[in-house]
């Protein structure tokens, strides 16, 4: 069995590490199965890619499609351009893609064109929130998907109301929290924590990166000046996505608590978020690494597809209206936030539980 895998974004390389480690793991014993690593391209700045590929020791890739920029519709048609050709040339016997960016729709398209097999993996989840582009990849891409591998018994429900059988949805898990777990014990300390004098649990992290957030400038101006206001003595360090630091250029807000960085490596980043009194975001997948690491996290969305992060860990959903911000920050300063658990399956074996799967399908 020959398997494509697709990585295109920042998200994505966490969660193909631990498949690509039990892929290799099940050839060393013997195992007939392979795979060809694809990047689109679709993240190409360093920090946002290749950062990642070395510090999670990820191989370097088979194929780079190059199709980073450019609008949705751009990235989306020289994502399919590359990919359908790397796909002819090198024929796959199941393409799989992760998490829901544009190259996750792209190449499940391109392959059912192509009739080969898809497997996506974290399937299933919803916001219901059709504004958000991960959305519409999502439901895309389940709908011309063959093999789903999800997150939580929650997304596989949402798969089963769609008609899918039951025969073809794998509970397997969550791969990021593989690759959390696996690299907990190696978090590196950036240069920002001695440079500020940080101290555990006595700072804020930020990330805001989502339209609803950030293309407003006023919006996002009322945002950061209620975190700042409502945030006490504490720190805050923001690493600003690229796409951020574009708008934040215009706005002129200047404290002397408020620390605008470059965008930092995987293990610099989560060295930041577990040692944080909170984080403050509109990520979802950093609400599943705060959830593990038991950190208390402030989302600035009106909805999530990642509910477990909520109902069990250490999120809360506050929405995108600043005036939110207070009371979130006086119930943590009062010691009131939920201390959270860790949903089923999130331990660490999931790439496994997906290699296995595979394994089992070519019987």
């Amino acid at each position: 069995m020959l398997i494509s895998i697709i990585a295109g974004a920042r998200p994505n390389f966490m969660k193909i590490a631990p498949i690509i480690s039990a892929i290799e793991n099940a050839i060393s014993n013997g195992k007939k199965i392979n795979y060809r690593l694809i990047h689109t391209g679709q993240h190409y700045d360093k920090k946002m890619s290749g950062d990642f590929f070395e510090q999670l020791g990820i191989p370097e890739p088979n194929a780079n499609l190059a199709a980073g920029g450019g609008t949705q519709a751009e990235q989306t048609a020289a994502i399919m351009v590359g990919f359908e050709k790397e796909l002819m040339a090198n024929p796959a016997d199941i393409v799989l893609v992760v998490g829901d960016v544009t190259s996750t729709m792209a190449c499940a398209i391109v392959a059912q064109k192509l009739h080969v097999k898809v497997a996506h993996v974290e399937a299933g989840i919803r916001s219901g929130d059709w504004t958000m582009p991960e959305e519409i990849n999502r439901l895309v891409t389940d709908s011309i998907t063959n093999y789903f591998f999800t997150t939580t018994k929650i997304a596989g429900d949402n798969l089963i109301k769609t008609g899918v059988t039951d025969d073809r949805i794998f509970f397997v898990g969550n791969t990021m929290i593989d690759t959390l777990l696996k690299n907990k014990h190696q978090f590196i300390k950036p240069a920002i924590w001695d440079t500020l004098g940080l101290e555990s649990g006595k700072y804020v992290v930020m990330t805001l990166h989502r339209p609803a957030n950030v293309d407003e400038e006023g919006k996002l101006k009322e945002l950061l000046q209620e975190i700042i206001n409502n945030s006490n003595d504490l720190h805050l360090v923001f690493p600003v996505h690229p796409r951020t630091a574009k708008i934040l250029q215009g706005l002129g807000i200047a404290d002397p608590r408020l620390h605008m960085i470059e965008p930092l490596g995987y293990l610099e980043f989560n060295y930041l978020v577990e040692r944080a009194k909170v984080v403050v975001t509109d990520s979802g997948g950093i609400t599943e690494e705060t959830t593990v690491m038991g950190v208390p996290c402030m989302t600035l969305r009106d909805n999530t597809e990642r509910p477990e992060t909520i109902t069990i860990g250490t999120n809360e959903l506050l929405g995108t209206n600043p005036n939110a911000i207070k009371p979130a920050f006086e119930k943590l300063f009062k010691g009131e936030w939920k201390e959270g658990g860790i949903p089923e399956l999130w331990d660490g074996k999931t790439g496994e539980r997906i290699v296995d799967a595979l394994l089992k399908l070519q019987q």
